[in-house]
């Protein structure tokens, strides 16, 4: 069960870590949430917001190999995840590139959920 838990944590983990090219700039956060990000200001913040996803999916990852890390990473993953959707769900509308990371957020939450209730099982 140890290697299924790693699996679920590496698909999450690298849900987590596809973001991080926004840190390359506002055409590559353009192209992952179909938003003109043109305002400098809210560039940096958002690339800032790829950074930290890196950092959670970097966690993720690590957390697949190094058990000792799997509280923490699980934790991580899915406050992000709930949060996004919980978000997205109270929102009255969403483009069409924020549908594909709220499906890509069920799809982590579906890894995630598996994965605590094993890990809390010892396994």
């Amino acid at each position: 069960m140890s290697k299924l838990i790693a699996v679920l944590l590496l698909v999450a983990g690298v849900i987590h870590l596809l973001p991080l090219v926004g840190v390359l700039g506002g055409e590559r956060l353009n192209a992952l949430y179909g938003i003109a990000r043109d305002e400098p200001n809210l560039q940096i913040l958002m690339r800032h917001r790829a950074v930290l996803f890196g950092l959670l999916g970097a966690l993720l990852v690590a957390a697949a190999f190094l058990p000792a890390l799997r509280s923490a990473a699980l934790i991580g993953g899915l406050i992000s995840v709930l949060a996004f959707l919980l978000l997205a769900w109270s929102a009255p509308v969403y483009n069409e590139a924020l549908r594909r990371v709220v499906i890509a957020d069920w799809i982590a939450l579906a890894c995630l959920l598996p994965a605590l209730l094993l890990h809390l099982r010892g396994n």
